[in-house]
């Protein structure tokens, strides 16, 4: 495995990245309406006597140290791929062990990486053809020093793999124990795109809900998308 010592930091500041998420899952108002993110675990312990479900919303709060909690609007967005972090969901940094929230740094890129996970899960369960589940864009800003893979180095050629992630979880482990906020990296779905993966929420901020998206299925692959919003559909080539 590569050195985490050896990886360069890199500086990341990019004003509306772009992250896509399914529509079903809402607002936690714990996160959005308490600023502060000290006063959550006494708020869960009340809440929970009388609203069991609660946790099924917050998730795990113990999964995110609380220096690195963040609060109010769009909070959610920022702290849900943490507390909600299984082994039964692991990506290409984390065996799921811990959550990484991913972005894109445009549009295309995020588009690109989602309908690939997607499209494999539509084959895998043999679904038939016609519009598919609903996704949010939500734009948002990155500002943290991040381990930089995106300088063509060969010793990066297996954690760049685009089908197996051993190696790339691996390194993320290793980067997060050595108090890493995450990595920047070449998108494996769009040529030229560029992604990160956080290791923290508050490595990114001000999260708003962009676009409605719909994606259309084939039966092989994702071949359109469609903007709820403006009505507009647009061929995936």
């Amino acid at each position: 495995m590569i050195d985490p010592g050896a990886i360069p930091v890199a500086a990341v500041s990019w004003a509306g990245a772009v992250r896509i998420i399914r529509s079903l899952h809402p607002p936690v108002d714990l996160f959005e309406d308490i600023a502060d993110p000290a006063d959550w675990p006494l708020l869960i312990s009340a809440e929970q006597k009388t609203n069991p479900r609660l946790m099924e919303s917050v998730g795990n709060l113990d999964l995110v140290p609380p220096a690195r909690r963040v609060s109010g609007p769009g909070a959610s967005i920022l702290m849900a791929p943490f507390t909600h972090a299984s082994p039964d969901r692991p990506s290409r940094f984390t065996d799921g062990r811990f959550g990484v929230l991913y972005a894109g740094k445009r549009f295309e890129t995020a588009l690109f990486e989602t309908i690939h996970h997607h499209a494999r899960f539509m084959a895998r369960t043999a679904e038939e053809p016609g519009w598919t589940s609903q996704f949010r864009e939500i734009l948002l800003d990155v500002a943290a020093p991040l381990h930089d893979i995106r300088g063509g180095d060969v010793g990066y050629a297996d954690i760049l793999d685009p089908d197996r992630h051993a190696a790339a979880q691996a390194l993320g482990a290793a980067l997060r124990r050595s108090g890493s906020d995450g990595v920047v990296y070449p998108s494996a779905r769009h040529s030229g795109g560029e992604c990160v993966g956080l290791f923290y929420p508050d490595g990114a901020a001000h999260a708003v809900q962009g676009r409605h998206l719909d994606y259309h299925w084939d039966g092989s692959r994702v071949d359109f998308y469609r903007d709820r919003g403006a009505g507009k559909v647009y061929r995936i080539d």
